[in-house]
């Protein structure tokens, strides 16, 4: 499997010798110049597009290992872009919105978005996200090519690690690559309180409490999937994951 690593230039790579590509769609010059030239200076290879059909285009030609993507774009917005990018190539996605409008961050997520920040936002935090989302990719990558045995059954909730699948009822859920790293985490410990920095910790590699409210909307996403019963929220706290009593 491809390893990202910086090379000895600067270049963020695979074990390959591949620079990464992250294509930044952004229909504000001085956003995307920014975040274009702090990912140039990260060592990623680095194409912007200003509205949703050249997006779509240039994701379709370029390939690119990740994707920065603001919701409010000309032509269509960041969440088709997001819906006709996943459907043709699974890729990880960090969403940009202007508002703190949890709802805009939902619905992100539930059209296969991983990540998201909202203006305005820090170079290095977005960059430090960057790097973090492609390392969580290479893992679950790994992950799928490396088997573990059995699959852990919590009641109706399945949890397939190997093949990175999950079933309530017998039902597959899709979840993002993200949502069922979280998941995994809360279900390694069932029923014991995880704070958000801890989950935030585990989950994104982030140390920083600012990104708590990433991990309450990943958990909103989750909880609309798998059952809003199965993970209780400890006020103040974090959550569990609620499994039946033995």
């Amino acid at each position: 499997m491809e390893q990202t690593h910086t090379s000895q230039t600067g270049a963020a790579t695979t074990s390959q010798g591949a620079q990464r590509r992250v294509l930044v769609v952004e229909d504000d010059p001085t956003i995307v110049d920014a975040i274009a030239a702090r990912l140039r200076a990260e060592g990623f290879l680095v194409q912007t597009a200003g509205d949703g059909p050249s997006a779509v285009d240039t994701a379709e030609a370029w390939q690119p290992d990740l994707l920065i993507l603001d919701i409010m774009l000309p032509g269509f917005d960041g969440l088709e872009v997001c819906r006709r990018v996943q459907a043709s190539r699974a890729v990880p996605v960090m969403m940009l919105t202007a508002r703190d409008d949890e709802t805009d961050m939902l619905v992100g997520l539930g059209v296969g978005a991983d990540d998201y920040m909202t203006k305005p936002f820090s170079m290095r935090e977005l960059a430090a996200r960057v790097h973090v989302l492609l390392r969580r990719m290479e893992r679950a990558a790994l992950a799928a090519t490396t088997p573990r045995s059995g699959i852990l059954r919590l009641g109706e909730l399945e949890i397939d690690h190997a093949q990175r699948r999950v079933r309530v009822k017998s039902d597959d859920v899709h979840l993002t690559p993200t949502e069922f790293d979280l998941l995994v985490c809360l279900a390694n410990t069932p029923r014991a309180v995880l704070s958000r920095e801890q989950l935030l910790a585990e989950v994104w590699d982030w140390a920083d409490a600012s990104g708590t409210r990433t991990v309450d909307s990943h958990i909103k996403a989750l909880r609309r999937k798998i059952g809003a019963e199965r993970i209780r929220t400890v006020h103040g706290v974090g959550y569990a994951l609620e499994t039946p009593t033995p």
